[in-house]
């Protein structure tokens, strides 16, 4: 997929040129590494509500989800009870599927779990990230080996709606690759961060 001319001659990635919203989020958040465990809840949590709906969705209601989601803060969700679903599935600023909600209220219990196994949810899922010879060409396939390797450890630690693409759409946004295209002017930028990135490590 080749990458399209910005206004200003700036080069983006071809999708970021879809829709107007989407032109600030890949320039400002796409692809940049991310160690916060606040950070890599929410994106894990909105990946999760984003099956079978569009990115343009979750996005538009981004500011609702953190509303309605205590800002995705891992310990508060982790409290959610039955009447914070039954508030959350009013909750028209949101996509209001059962399913769904439950399954961030129960993965934020599960990220407690793993956060005191292995010291933060930062360092496990950077543990993931691949070698650079086993990158592919940029957004060249929906699944990588590790993503397929992340969803099966969640998984098994009692994760849901984390499959393999959802995990692999979730390494790309939080720059554990570097899939913007070679002509986008983003990417040498995403590329230095990633080359100064102090990797998160766990504690056992």
């Amino acid at each position: 997929m080749p990458s399209l001319p910005a206004p200003g001659a700036t080069l983006r990635c071809a999708w970021a040129e879809s829709v107007p919203e989407f032109a600030t989020y890949h320039d400002d958040e796409w692809g940049r590494p991310v160690t916060d465990d606040q950070q890599l809840f929410e994106k894990l949590s909105l990946e999760a509500f984003q099956s079978g709906l569009s990115w343009r969705t979750i996005l538009a209601k981004r500011e609702s989800f953190r509303a309605a989601f205590a800002s995705f803060d891992v310990e508060a969700v982790a409290r959610f009870g039955e009447a914070d679903v039954h508030r959350l599935l009013a909750d028209a600023g949101i996509v209001r599927h059962r399913g769904k909600i439950e399954a961030v209220v129960n993965n934020a219990r599960r990220a407690v779990d793993l956060i005191d196994e292995r010291g933060s949810l930062a360092a496990h899922v950077w543990s993931f990230e691949p070698a650079p010879d086993d990158l592919a060409a940029p957004q060249s396939r929906s699944t990588s080996p590790e993503s397929v390797a992340l969803s099966r450890d969640l998984k098994r630690r009692g994760w849901r709606f984390v499959g393999p693409t959802t995990a692999f759409a979730f390494m790309q946004a939080m720059g554990l690759v570097n899939d913007h295209e070679a002509t986008c002017a983003t990417r040498p930028v995403v590329e230095a961060e990633r080359s100064s990135l102090i990797r998160p490590t766990a504690i056992r």
